[in-house]
């Protein structure tokens, strides 16, 4: 499988809460080439910062990256930053 390559803003999963998980959503032309709005495993780079993560159904069709502090750290972004995100279905070829 060729890598999915996009520019994703990190936001916070609950916006109304303001705290808690960060993740970027998957733009709607790459969820099928991901399997489809289902939970699994990647990799991949974050601002060019290498990261093993998960991605998960959002709602509303949408697909999301699990993006954690340290790998918000890592890649030098912060909340409502854009970065350029790289990501691959682990165990799939």
């Amino acid at each position: 499988m060729e890598p999915i390559r996009f520019v994703g803003q990190i936001r916070f999963w609950n916006p109304e809460r303001s705290s808690g998980l960060a993740v970027a959503d998957i733009p709607a032309p790459h969820v099928q080439a991901l399997g489809g709005l289902k939970q699994q495993r990647v990799r991949g780079t974050l601002g060019g910062v290498a990261f093993a993560s998960s991605v998960m159904p959002a709602g509303g069709g949408r697909l999301a990256l699990s993006v954690s502090k340290a790998m918000m750290i890592a890649a030098g972004i912060g909340m409502g930053d854009e970065a350029e995100v790289e990501i691959t279905a682990v165990g799939r070829d």
